[in-house]
């Protein structure tokens, strides 16, 4: 075994790209992936701002439990990183669309823009969402035809964690 902190790697993963897909699916169940700029202040939470028209939100008020996935496109073939992750979603109202505020669209850095409560409530066109995370997996990393180094590995797999927690 070795010493991958693969928390650590699923936090890095979130940390390094702007996008998370979502999975949601309507009321007849009929899959729909959508890529959305998102934030996270603690990576138990993801945050994104959508038209409550997009069928990803209409799929969300039906259904609230969604897949999400963020991975690095820039790795060379074969070299996949991604970090899965699973929960429910709702639209944002009240004291929670206050704290999600403060959180979108996290570090300036990002180059995302700054939202005030009017941007995001009716007459608006746009609402603040979040997914409360509930399950998590990364593909475990590895060279490729190598295996990984925690598990001995050759062939692709996911392996569960919980990027919220920090070491002690």
């Amino acid at each position: 075994m070795t010493d991958i902190d693969l928390d650590a790697h699923a936090r890095g993963l979130m940390d390094a790209n702007l996008y998370v897909i979502l999975g949601t699916a309507d009321a007849e169940g009929i899959p729909w992936t959508s890529p959305v700029y998102f934030a996270t202040a603690d990576y138990a939470e993801i945050f994104w701002v959508s038209s409550p028209d997009t069928q990803h939100s209409r799929n969300l008020a039906a259904r609230p439990r969604l897949s999400m996935v963020i991975f690095d496109s820039t790795v060379p073939a074969y070299h996949g990183r991604a970090v899965y992750l699973s929960g429910t979603a709702a639209e944002l109202t009240g004291r929670d669309l206050d704290r999600g505020i403060e959180i979108f669209p996290g570090d300036p850095g990002r180059g995302g823009a700054a939202l005030s409560v009017e941007d995001v409530t009716a007459p608006a066109a746009w609402r603040l969402y979040r997914a409360t995370i509930s399950e998590a997996f990364v593909l475990c990393p590895r060279e490729p035809r190598q295996p990984c180094p925690l598990h001995g590995l050759a062939i692709d797999h996911r392996a569960p964690v919980i990027p919220w927690r920090h070491p002690a």
